[in-house]
Formats: C-alpha cells, sequence, structure tokens
C-alpha cells in the first residue's frame, strides 16, 4: 500500500460530513462509469451503519461483517478525478485488512461493479482472485411474454401492506439461507424498502397455496429505478424468493412471469420502461435456464474479489 496515502476506520456511524462525502463520491463515480460504484445494501450502510467505514482523501469503502461465519463483503469507490494514483489500490488494502479482523470463516472479499478496467487493474496489484461472479441480464419490454398460466393450486395476489411482511421475511431468509447479501434480513430490512421512494406494493407478487391462503410460498418484488440522466427508467426483479419446502412446483416462473407481465403494461401507463434487469449468481445454471427462456441475456458482471 502506498504509505503517503492516509486513511482512517470508522467503526460507528459516519459524521454528517463523511456520509455526505461518500454519497457524493458514489454519485460521480455512478456518473463517469454508468453504473453505481456500490450496491443496495451498502449503499444504505452508508446512512444506517456498516460494520466498519474506510476513508481516503478521495475515497470511500464500507465493510460488512460476514453472517453465519461465512466472508466479510467490502464495497469501495475512488472520486474518478482522483485515480490512477494509488489512492484505490490503497483504499481496497486498508478495507480488506480492516475486513479480516472481523469474525468470518472465510478470507474478505471485495465487490467489483461492471467489472471495469480500472478495478481489475487494482485488483491485479494486488494479487486478487476472483471468488464469485454475479451477473446482471436484461430484456427488452417490447419483447412478447408468454401468458400468464392459470393455476387452481396457487392464490396470487398482491402486497396488502405491513401484515404481509412477516410472512416474506420468513420466506426471504428461507430461501436464501445461504446467501451472503439477501439472507438474514430483519423487520428492518423490510420496512426501510417497503418505505422507499420507489417502493409500489401493486410491483410486489405473493403466491399463497390455494389450500392455505395463510402460508407463504413465494413471492416476486419488482423494482422501478427512475430515469436518470436522459435514460429511461429501468424496471428491475429485484427479489424472487421461493419457499424450500415448496421447490418444485414452479412457482419461480410463475411469480417471475408475473412481475414481468406487470412491467411490461406500465410501458403505455407513461413510465416508458425499455428493458428489465436481473442479477443471479453466475453459477446458478437453473435460474440462467429459466432467464434465457424468458428472454434474458448478459449484460454486465459484478466480481468479487478476494486475496490469494
Amino acid at each position: 500500500m502506498n504509505e503517503q496515502i492516509r486513511h482512517r476506520v470508522v467503526s460507528d456511524s459516519l459524521t454528517a460530513d463523511d456520509s455526505a462525502f461518500a454519497r457524493e463520491v458514489c454519485e460521480r463515480a455512478e456518473r463517469v462509469d454508468g453504473i453505481a460504484p456500490l450496491a443496495e445494501q451498502a449503499r444504505l450502510a452508508i446512512d444506517s451503519g456498516a460494520d466498519l467505514h474506510v476513508l481516503t482523501d478521495h475515497g470511500y469503502a464500507n465493510v460488512l461483517a460476514a453472517r453465519d461465519g461465512g466472508a466479510a463483503m467490502v464495497e469501495a469507490v475512488v472520486d474518478p478525478d482522483h485515480r490512477g494514483h494509488g489512492e484505490g489500490r490503497a483504499l481496497v488494502d486498508a478495507a480488506l485488512t480492516a475486513a479480516g479482523d472481523l469474525p468470518g470463516s472465510e478470507p474478505p472479499q471485495v465487490w467489483a461493479h461492471g467489472d471495469l478496467p480500472a478495478a481489475a487493474a487494482v485488483a491485479a496489484a494486488l494479487g486478487l482472485v476472483r471468488a464469485r461472479e454475479l451477473l446482471q441480464l436484461r430484456r427488452p419490454v417490447a419483447q412478447p411474454l408468454p401468458d400468464l398460466p392459470r393455476r387452481e393450486d396457487i392464490a396470487l395476489r398482491t402486497y396488502a401492506g405491513p401484515s404481509d411482511d412477516a410472512e416474506i421475511l420468513r420466506v426471504n431468509n428461507d430461501a436464501f439461507s445461504w446467501h451472503p447479501e439477501q439472507g438474514g434480513w430483519t423487520l428492518r430490512d423490510i420496512a426501510a424498502r417497503t418505505g422507499a421512494d420507489w417502493f409500489d406494493p401493486d410491483g410486489v407478487f405473493l403466491a399463497f397455496d390455494a389450500a392455505d391462503p395463510d402460508v407463504l410460498l413465494g413471492f416476486h418484488w419488482t423494482k422501478i429505478h427512475p430515469a436518470a440522466d436522459g435514460a429511461a427508467p429501468l424496471g428491475e426483479v429485484y427479489i424472487v424468493g421461493v419457499d424450500s419446502a415448496a421447490q418444485g412446483r414452479g412457482l419461480g416462473a410463475l411469480l417471475t412471469l408475473a412481475g414481468l407481465r406487470y412491467m411490461a403494461d406500465l410501458r403505455p401507463g407513461g413510465r416508458g420502461l425499455d428493458e428489465v434487469e436481473l442479477y443471479v449468481e453466475g453459477d446458478n445454471s437453473a435460474a440462467l435456464r429459466t432467464y434465457s427462456r424468458l428472454g434474458f441475456t448478459r449484460y454486465t458482471a459484478d466480481i468479487a474479489y478476494r486475496r490469494g
């Protein structure tokens, strides 16, 4: 690490000035790179609190502790006007070192969103290796979709309010018990998203067993990213979760299709959606086959690196 580049580690909440600095660096990087440098959970942690924050003069990183003994996760960004002088290497090195002091059975990982050449260069300079690939797939909204099948065994409805939150939380944490970011949610995580400006209750689809309408089997939470810098709004298959006890009933495909048809119907309503995106693990071959049949193709990838 370049010793001339100073960093500081904050283990408590950031000050208002530090939070504003981190958000501004993220916004500047996104305008230049065309992709958000931090994922949603990491962006929320700027204000709600990461386990650790690392700051340099022109960069910010946060560290989210490992869940269930896995790997701590680092996300980092440097102001585009100050790249190329070793600050990215210094920031990532310091954040990984800080993350290594947290409990966890696996080496800490750092995300590179969009697999940009600058991030790959930082990883190479630090001797990092690829540990995980998260693919972003997209499909045109105008591309035809199959009809939603009629299912006598499934009752499908949209979000009715906070009374649904406990069941959504239960299914989410069951479906993603293995997932470093998506698993282990609390009701606070649900509330943060249902209280967000982008939240639309008509875009959350819940599937219940027709014989037991109080028990949720699965859900599809859609999201509409607002237009920015002249680009059209972007739809997202935000979360599709199916209870492990309900696997094999075709619920993932049913719920995904319900959400896609909903987002397609927004097009003539004035929101102007051109595309829908989703994220899927690069080694999830079953999901990739399902999404391919629905017209999704690879758009970009996020790469998690760790020390070799």
